[in-house]
């Protein structure tokens, strides 16, 4: 199964653009999911249905949904109260019925992404279009799993699940309560559930592509977004130009805004593979009007990024690891080795990624940024480097 993840900025028609794509991929024969974010149905506007916590079918070929995260955020606050309830008690907390609880912030978020396991996992679809939320709030999103698992296994390092024999007797000689083998189970769960939803965000199947409408905002939208995006190690497949104005345009208020349309079409020219979308004069709804919008197909290509390590080590006596950054300002570059991490910092986003096995016995010998690409510079640890290499 393929799957496409579809961002831009806000206001940029990108859920229009979603549903355009999942219907045009659902005319050609393929079984489509359109799975969706919003908390409003803008989705089942486009597409001229309503959608909502089950799935719909829109046309044939084609069904919408969007999760409720109100009740997937229920069901897992009960759950963890069922077993966490000895905890609990012995606390005297007072358990919240579902009735009564609201999801907290990020829920969303979660839900969305237990949609796109669950959707991936089905294999009832040959292919899922996605519609995340506004780019600020997809790259979070995409950085999620990552992020949660590396906080579990800080917080309950796995190694230690393997002492639950010793847990009492280290708990009498300590003087303190050992975490409870529930609160392993717990987090052994979750481990596996964030993992297979970055194994979907990162499979060679999964393409991430932007809608962005030109003009000064919007360049400055795709440029922020890619960035983040390369961070991740991705890549958009394509970078939807929507609502583009025809060339010649009479009217001089819109002669205006069409040159500044065609510049900021001609600088993304040369950086991404640009597909324009019409303006067609009003807001599309229906299915006639998501065909006449001709959406680019689904690409065979992902948008992975691979980050090499080259081995220079009879030349110049280092190991090179190359990230692609384009965009990246060195003035806004920061980089820090944290142990068997780096922490890579780039304006406002940052992300921390292990470092390649050959590379932990290394210490870091410099780094450049040219042309693009972040190339950081790694001399083999005498005490730690595999003797006669």
């Amino acid at each position: 199964m393929r799957t496409l993840l579809i961002t831009g900025p806000g206001g940029s028609g990108r859920s229009t653009i979603a549903a355009a794509t999942a219907q045009a991929a659902a005319g050609t024969g393929t079984r489509t999911l359109l799975l969706g974010a919003d908390r409003g149905d803008t989705l089942g506007a486009a597409l001229g249905v309503v959608t909502g916590a089950a799935p719909v079918e829109a046309a044939e070929n084609l069904t919408a949904w969007r999760p409720d995260a109100t009740e997937s955020f229920r069901a897992d606050l009960t759950a963890f109260q069922d077993r966490a309830s000895t905890a609990l008690e012995l606390l005297g907390a007072a358990r919240l019925d579902a009735e009564e609880v609201t999801p907290l912030p990020g829920a969303e978020e979660l839900a969305l992404l237990r949609a796109l396991r669950d959707a991936a996992l089905s294999e009832a679809y040959d292919l899922l279009v996605v519609d995340l939320p506004p780019t600020p709030h997809a790259l979070a999103l995409l950085a999620l799993p990552e992020e949660l698992r590396r906080y579990l296994r800080r917080l309950l390092p796995a190694e230690r699940q393997a002492a639950r024999a010793l847990r009492p007797v280290l708990g009498r000689l300590a003087g303190v309560p050992m975490p409870s083998e529930w609160l392993y189970d717990t987090a052994g769960r979750w481990d596996v559930e964030l993992a297979a939803v970055e194994a979907v965000l990162a499979d060679r199947h999964t393409s991430v592509r932007l809608v962005a409408e030109p003009g000064p905002a919007g360049a400055d939208a795709v440029r922020e977004a890619g960035l983040a995006l390369a961070l991740r190690g991705l890549r958009p497949d394509v970078l939807v130009a929507n609502r583009v104005l025809p060339e010649s345009v009479e009217d001089t208020w819109l002669a205006g805004l069409n040159a500044q349309q065609r510049k900021t079409l001609d600088e993304w020219q040369g950086t991404y593979d640009v597909r324009h979308v019409p303006h067609l004069g009003h807001d599309p709804r229906g299915t006639d009007d998501l065909t006449a919008l001709a959406v680019p197909g689904v690409n065979a290509a992902g948008s992975t990024v691979e980050w090499p390590v080259t081995d220079r080590l009879a030349e110049d006596g280092v190991l090179v690891w190359s990230i692609a950054l384009p965009g990246a300002i060195r003035d806004e570059l920061d980089l820090v080795r944290r142990g068997d991490e780096l922490v890579v910092t780039v304006g406002r986003f940052r992300r921390i990624v292990p470092l390649p096995s050959a590379l932990r016995r290394c210490t870091v010998a410099g780094a450049a940024l040219r042309e693009g690409e972040l190339r950081i510079r790694f001399a083999p640890d005498p005490d730690l480097w595999p003797q006669g290499r």
